[in-house]
């Protein structure tokens, strides 16, 4: 069984990078090989694994295998065990006006994924904060959508219209396409408006939200810096915790 997870919000801020990372290596964890795939311009998700494509260029990234067909067994690094990552760069900026006029520019990233999909019991797929065409590329090679939506007051903007695009692009392109769940991150237990936002949450949402909840930590936050996951961070903080919960919530709605 192949599980191939896109982690979309068109809003900012909200963990979908730390889920994309952390999801992986707590997959990783569980003995799946996972293999992410970075296709923020940002690279976010490349830092947080320990990667930085050199300043020449000369180092192959998923802007090469988008825009020039690169193999991606050409792009794709070891970072952790069980965990393998196909890193970004800043040149995907302009994949949105260089890629425009491509035919079937919205199956570039499935075309390029399909040789190696067999070699992986997971994809996770870190699209950028918006819904353009690499976002559009992510839902249509994935199988699975993850939603991470903030426990704080504006938490619901945006994710009904990210929704009505997922049936869509359901329609459109990827049959296959199911939500895979709603994430409540950087949730304080502490704070009256976070029990509030995330009780709205599961009313609006109902069974399509987790029950692991990914609370507000400091390691979390210092893991990026170190370029590693919080498995290896610190595996006994509170989000090696819930993350390695949501791998496992992963793995059981999968059986």
């Amino acid at each position: 069984m192949i599980r191939t997870i896109a982690i979309v919000n068109q809003k900012g801020g909200v963990g979908k990078t730390t889920t994309a990372a952390n999801l992986a290596a707590g997959l990783s964890q569980l003995g799946k090989k996972v293999l992410t795939i970075d296709i923020d311009a940002q690279a976010n998700l490349s830092a947080h694994l320990g990667f930085s494509a050199d300043e020449n260029g000369e180092t192959k990234t998923m802007y090469d295998v988008l825009r020039y067909g690169a193999d991606i067994n050409e792009v794709v690094v070891q970072v952790e065990d069980g965990l393998a990552l196909a890193p970004a760069s800043l040149l995907l900026s302009a994949a949105d006006l260089e890629l425009g006029g491509v035919i079937g520019r919205e199956l570039l990233l499935k075309k390029a994924l399909a040789p190696v999909l067999e070699n992986y019991d997971y994809t996770i797929i870190d699209c950028p904060p918006s819904l353009g065409l690499l976002s559009l590329n992510g839902l249509v090679a994935a199988t699975r959508v993850i939603v991470p939506v903030q426990s704080e007051f504006l938490a619901l903007h945006g994710v009904r219209q990210l929704l009505d695009t997922i049936d869509q692009v359901r329609a459109a392109y990827n049959p296959a396409l199911r939500i895979g769940g709603v994430l409540l991150c950087l949730h304080d237990s502490r704070r009256r408006l976070s029990k509030s936002v995330a009780d709205t949450v599961r009313e609006y949402f109902g069974q399509l939200v987790f029950e692991t909840v990914i609370r507000t930590n400091v390691a979390l936050a210092e893991a990026p810096a170190k370029g590693c996951s919080i498995f290896r961070y610190d595996a006994r903080s509170t989000g090696a915790d819930d993350y390695r919960k949501l791998a496992q919530e992963v793995v059981g709605n999968d059986s």
